[in-house]
């Protein structure tokens, strides 16, 4: 056990370098996606919230859930031929798949909110605008981070099937030990991966509650 664990940490000091590189790519592949997601997502779902025809909500939920349910690898295919291979059709792809969780969330936060309370804000001359960046936003803010953080949970794991198109990351450690049967290079970005998604979760679990203090002040 002793040599086991002597053997990788020499690996990982001979190979630290390429473990840094790669976790670096799937940090800015995630990070990309997760943040068109909701600069997308969170207005959308701010504006589907209000009094819509149901068949814009329809279509607009129906889109999102048939991005969410294509599976990954034929995704990917599927963008190839659009974007060519690298970094351009994994991000579009990751994307696409994190906008029905923002989406949901952000809806059902501002549908959330009291009609009553609306309407006393409406009644002491807030504007539309103003009732939602006063009233609405921080309510519906719980709901908001909520669903960035699932996402970005899951945006991250789903990165290590980017490898497969060139765009790096860590899913590019753990393929190469699969063919070459090295078990230290699939446990390295297996874990790399893990640690990432709790890192995210838990810096994304302060920025939330640094906010709704910041709202509730």
């Amino acid at each position: 056990m002793i040599a086991a664990m002597n053997d990788y940490l020499t690996f990982l000091q001979d190979r630290y370098p390429d473990v840094l590189r790669a976790a670096g790519e799937h940090l800015t592949i995630s990070g990309i996606a997760v943040l068109l997601g909701c600069i997308v997502a969170i207005p959308l779902g701010a504006y589907l919230s209000g009094n819509r025809p149901n068949w814009v909500r329809t279509a607009a939920f129906g889109a999102a859930n048939i991005f969410q349910t294509v599976p990954s690898l034929a995704l990917l295919a599927v963008l190839i031929p659009l974007f060519g291979i690298g970094l351009k059709p994994a991000v579009f792809a990751l994307f696409l798949y994190s906008l029905l969780p923002i989406l949901r969330n952000t809806f059902a936060g501002f549908r959330s909110v009291d009609a009553g309370v609306l309407e006393a804000a409406r009644g002491m001359g807030f504007d539309a605008w103003q009732r939602m960046w006063r009233i609405q936003l921080p309510l519906a803010f719980p709901y908001i981070m909520s669903g960035i953080r699932i996402t970005t949970v899951y945006v991250i794991s789903w990165t290590t099937l980017a490898t497969l198109i060139g765009a790096g990351g860590l899913g590019q450690l753990i393929f190469s030990g699969l063919g070459v049967n090295k078990e230290e290079l699939i446990f390295t970005g297996a874990a790399a991966a893990i640690l990432l998604a709790l890192a995210a979760d838990l810096v994304l679990g302060r920025i939330e509650k640094r906010f709704r203090g910041g709202f509730a002040s």
